[in-house]
């Protein structure tokens, strides 16, 4: 039985530094070059083009693992007075 491949594989940086880079685009609404320079004070050298790359490729993979472990809303509504 074959394991299915990470989707990191066949990239030159690890998986803690591309998911990073991306978590750090989308929740901090950082610009690429923001996040090229905060990578590259952590001793990481990669190019802006590289983390538009990795936004483009990882966003949707993101977006439905932080939609999966969102709490589902319930079916009562809760109505609050604002007097």
């Amino acid at each position: 039985m074959k394991k299915n491949p990470s989707p990191y594989h066949g990239f030159r940086f690890p998986a803690a530094v591309i998911s990073c880079a991306v978590r750090w685009y989308y929740r901090f609404n950082l610009s690429l070059r923001d996040i090229e320079e905060l990578l590259f004070e952590r001793g990481v050298v990669v190019s802006y083009e590289s983390v538009r790359n990795w936004c483009d490729r990882f966003s949707a993979m993101f977006a439905y693992q932080m939609k999966a472990v969102r709490p589902r809303t319930g079916a009562t509504w809760h109505l609050m007075s604002c007097s």
